[in-house]
């Protein structure tokens, strides 16, 4: 019995065949338009609503998560900014010159979610130069969830183009 052969047909690198990745896909996208610069988007839609304390607790998580985000771009953003370039340029290799169906898949997630963090900065950037009142701060979190799920709506579409027809090869045997 050869143990790798055993072993690389229980865990199956074939991504964009498999149910559990497109899970992981649905789950990733929703999960990162429903937070919108770390404040989840139901205290959103009940601090406008509701205003008085809920407000005051969603203006003061923006802050807190904006003052976060941006002391991380300060402290650490160039090795930051290096290491994820370093990271989605070693999978483009192994994916696309190497064929790597798997680094295919990572970077089809990884790319479209590092355009998201850098959306996600330049919105920490305005609201924190602009320094908004309450009804400024709701339009400036929205707009910031519209762009997160036009990136996140491309970034599907093309992940099922590609991922269809990466199945439709193995299937036809190219």
């Amino acid at each position: 019995m050869d143990w790798s052969n055993v072993l690389f047909q229980v865990i199956d690198l074939r991504s964009f065949s498999s149910v559990w990745y497109w899970i992981i896909v649905a789950v990733l996208w929703s999960s990162v338009s429903y937070y919108v610069l770390g404040v989840p988007f139901d205290l959103i839609t009940k601090a406008r609503r509701h205003n008085g304390q809920a407000e005051e607790d969603m203006v003061d998580l923006v802050r807190i998560n904006v003052n976060r985000l941006l002391g991380i771009a300060q402290t650490s953003g160039i090795i930051l900014t290096g290491f994820v370039f370093f990271a989605l340029t070693t999978l483009a290799l192994l994916g696309f010159y190497y064929d790597l169906e798997l680094a295919q898949a990572l970077f089809l997630m990884a790319l479209p979610l590092s355009i998201v963090g850098a959306v996600s900065l330049s919105s920490a950037r305005k609201i924190r130069t602009a320094d908004p009142e309450p009804a400024q701060l709701y339009a400036m979190l929205l707009r910031h969830r519209l762009w997160t799920q036009i990136i996140g709506m491309v970034a599907i579409f093309i992940t099922a183009m590609y991922g269809m027809i990466q199945v439709l090869d193995v299937v036809r045997g190219l």
